[in-house]
């Protein structure tokens, strides 16, 4: 992306705000093990504002005058020997920012601010943020608390930059094309080799080599390779296992090109499949289509999980694992996940919790049927942008079949 991206990011967030003092974060680096650190992936909203990759800087926009800095942070010389570090000429080249402050100019800045603007715009708690198993990178409310300590009121602008960034701009949707693309190619590489493989991490493998190999930064997630019964665990990431002749086998996987995810989802058969697994699949394929067909600008996204309901209902009832539409423990039970979300920077990209599906968004669709108690778990996924007149299915290339 070239600044000019960024800069006009940075230029509809301030309309969107309708002027104001903005200030963010980017993502601090995390630990690995011991004096080691995990591969840096970039706070998204930080990234789509200023094209940054490096950890520790901030930004800040005055929307009043329509100006914006990077905040360089403080490099120690081991460290730049060690791991490098992002200049100031570089900086400013990538993102289009009118300057680069240090730590002290920041702060003397963000003082003065203060004495004309009483309110300061930030990235505000984590959604759900109770749900989540791991640790939140600590950067984002550590800059928070910082602010408020100088401005009168801080307010959130999460729920203003996930609506920005769920309409995705014309060159946006070309990166990921890009990797969708990618991704595609990798998925038929793989299923060529499928019989040659004996583990789990070696399909694994296969991804990773296909991925480098063409341009991609590598994969957009954790990818997951899950072989009969560890398809039946939503996130299964160990990719350890032997492979066994008659299982199913759920590769969800997705390269990243240009800052952008792929995320496509197939379920193969290694070696012949039973009738049972071919009922299975044929099942979710069905209700694929069916659902992917019913995406268009202005559904309701209450209507549309109505719809899905439906579709997942009769799929579940046809296999025998639903008495009726009320059985919603079985409902749940084989079917535990939501059958879309955003993609974009972020694989889970938030839509700014919108009331109707609108042009220039890409959904998922991956409905999905697990059965623990036959060690079989189906999915299938693809990447949809929904146009003016209904959908283009960007992953469509790529057969669904078993």
């Amino acid at each position: 992306m070239k600044n000019d991206f960024f800069k006009s990011n940075r230029r509809r967030l301030i309309e969107r705000l309708n002027g104001g003092i903005i200030v963010m974060s980017a993502y601090a680096q995390m630990q690995r093990s011991n004096d080691m650190a995990f591969n840096f992936e970039q706070e998204a909203n930080f990234w789509w504002l200023t094209g940054i990759d490096f950890p520790d800087w901030w930004m800040i926009i005055d929307g009043t005058r329509n100006k914006s800095w990077l905040v360089a942070p403080r490099i120690s010389a081991s460290h730049e020997i060690f791991d490098g570090s992002l200049s100031a000429d570089s900086a400013k080249e990538i993102s289009g920012v009118d300057a680069i402050l240090t730590q002290d100019e920041a702060q003397s800045m963000l003082r003065d601010l203060s004495k004309k603007h009483s309110v300061v715009y930030v990235l505000g708690e984590q959604p759900h943020a109770e749900h989540l198993d791991f640790i939140l990178n600590p950067a984002i409310k550590s800059l928070r608390e910082h602010v408020s300590r100088i401005f009168a009121t801080v307010q959130d602008c999460r729920i203003e930059l996930a609506a920005l960034r769920a309409i995705k701009q014309p060159e946006e949707i070309v990166a990921m094309k890009s990797a969708i693309d990618i991704t595609i190619d990798g998925f038929e590489t793989v299923k060529r080799k499928l019989t040659t493989a004996s583990y789990e991490y070696e399909i694994e493998a296969e991804f990773n080599y296909y991925f480098r190999m063409h341009g991609a930064s590598g994969h957009a997630y954790d990818p997951i390779v899950a072989g009969g019964q560890h398809a039946c665990t939503l996130h299964y990431i160990a990719n350890s296992q032997k492979l066994k002749k008659r299982q199913l086998l759920l590769l969800d996987v997705g390269a990243r090109v240009g800052g952008y995810a792929a995320d496509i989802t197939r379920t193969y058969a290694y070696g012949e499949p039973t009738k049972r697994q071919i009922d299975i699949h044929g099942a979710v394929q069905a209700a694929q289509r069916e659902i992917i067909a019913m995406i268009q600008p202005n559904l309701s996204v209450e209507q549309y999980q109505t719809n899905v309901d439906k579709v997942m209902s009769d799929a579940l009832i046809g296999l025998g694992l639903m008495a009726n539409y009320n059985d919603m423990d079985s409902y749940r039970k084989y079917f535990p996940h939501a059958v879309s979300h955003g993609l974009g920077i972020d694989v889970h990209d938030s839509l700014g919790a919108p009331k109707f599906l609108q042009k220039g968004m890409v959904v998922t669709v991956e409905p999905g049927i697990y059965i623990p108690e036959e060690g079989i778990g189906v999915r299938i996924e693809d990447d949809i942008l929904i146009t003016a007149s209904g959908n283009l299915n960007m992953s469509q290339r790529l057969s669904t079949d078993l």
